[in-house]
């Protein structure tokens, strides 16, 4: 098994969890040099998205691949989701690790108001 065979496992682990609770999920995606966040409904609707590709949020950062990127999507993701009436997600983290960019991007959003 190799690294994504490993990720996808873990992904589809933690997706059917998420499906049987029924409420929105914030899904994490992180390549070498950016980092994506969406905030999807049970009936597979994206109501909210940012990304480190977005004018806005790569104008403000040194580098789109790093833990203060991760951190600012997270601030963004969860003012958006508040806007969109919003409050608790589940959080998928798409099969990779809670550590670093994930986490980061995790305890941001919590910080500005997201539950998990």
């Amino acid at each position: 098994m190799n690294k994504l065979n490993a990720r996808i496992r873990r992904s589809r682990k933690s997706r059917i969890r998420i499906k049987l609770s029924d409420s929105p999920r914030l899904t994490v995606h992180r390549t070498p040099k950016h980092t994506y966040a969406q905030i999807i409904t049970p009936d597979h609707k994206v109501v909210a998205s940012v990304s480190t590709l977005q004018a806005g949020v790569k104008e403000n950062l040194s580098g789109t691949g790093n833990i203060d990127a991760a951190k600012l999507v997270g601030e963004l993701i969860a003012k958006k989701a508040k806007d969109a009436g919003i409050n608790a997600v589940s959080f998928d983290r798409s099969g990779f690790k809670y550590h670093g960019r994930v986490q980061a991007l995790a305890d941001a959003a919590r910080e500005h108001g997201l539950t998990f």
